[in-house]
């Protein structure tokens, strides 16, 4: 009974599929943690959402920005992307989104002592925090009023936490940490825009830092896992471990071993070779 947790797929179905024969995972008894953005950009993201589907009793389904514009590209929300055109089409597309619905946006096991989450968990958010917030935009995800909910989310961006905001720039901002941080500034503000690997000109000329490396982030005692820094790549420094290798950015596909003591990591080379620092891939 192994737990893997396996990096960004983005619909690069044979990578995926090559990655799990190499690990042998056996859905009847291990279990995955996917830590989101499972589709787009890749070559099939119907093959690869039908099968996740069809395990879905095996998965731990963490929700990344492209799953969440994916789920507002159905409501009518945003612009369809022309990666994710068949499974859009598919006569279960309806079975697809409530599922994904259903996804997290953090997931904590206190025995394996990790947390996964898209993005990673903001340096504001102590572990109670954490797990509260991500609750209450799950909750309004799988809500009726999603859409809605939905329309408000995708209006603005909101960088900085304020506990006495409203309602709805508290969700932004719980909901942009969750799927879509990188950097941060030296108070915990974040920067959405920065895409590049983390280098001594961003700290000097812009003040931003890596958030797992800001200087006011609150204690966390359990290991992060996180994915949706593929210029980032594989980093682990005890504390956080970034999953997002670059699968369909000319990278590989990652998965890490869980439930063990050396946290085995073992990946395939992905075929894609997209470019992660273009505009037009961030959603």
């Amino acid at each position: 009974m192994a737990i893997w947790a396996i990096g960004d797929i983005h619909g690069c179905y044979d990578s995926f599929r090559e990655l799990l024969e190499k690990i042998a995972f056996d859905p009847s008894s291990d279990t995955l943690w996917l830590v989101g953005d499972i589709i787009n950009r890749g070559e099939d993201s119907l093959k690869t959402m039908e099968y996740i589907y069809s395990i879905r009793h095996s998965v731990v389904m963490i929700l990344g920005n492209h799953d969440m514009s994916f789920i507002g590209s159905y409501y009518g929300l945003k612009k369809p992307s022309i990666y994710t055109d068949t499974l859009m089409r598919s006569p279960k597309i309806h079975d697809y989104i409530a599922w994904l619905r259903q996804g997290k946006f953090l997931h904590i096991d206190l025995n394996h002592r990790h947390a996964i989450a898209h993005a990673g968990i903001s340096p504001e958010f102590d572990l109670g925090m954490a797990i509260n917030y991500a609750k209450i935009i799950e909750t309004k995800l799988q809500s009726a009023s999603v859409k809605d909910w939905l329309t408000e989310m995708f209006s603005t961006s909101v960088y900085a936490f304020n506990p006495n905001a409203n309602q709805s720039d508290r969700e932004k901002y719980i909901l942009g940490a969750f799927t879509r941080m990188r950097f941060c500034y030296s108070n915990g503000k974040l920067d959405f825009k920065q895409k590049g690997k983390p280098n001594p000109l961003l700290i000097e000329q812009k003040g931003l830092k890596p958030w797992f490396a800001c200087p006011t982030r609150r204690t966390i005692e359990l290991k992060i896992i996180f994915g949706h820094w593929s210029t980032l790549g594989y980093y682990d420094d005890g504390n956080v471990v970034s999953l997002d290798t670059g699968c369909v950015w000319g990278g590989s596909l990652s998965a890490y071993r869980v439930d063990s003591v050396r946290h085995e990591i073992v990946w395939v080379k992905c075929k894609g070779n997209l470019d992660p620092l273009s505009d037009e891939m961030e959603q």
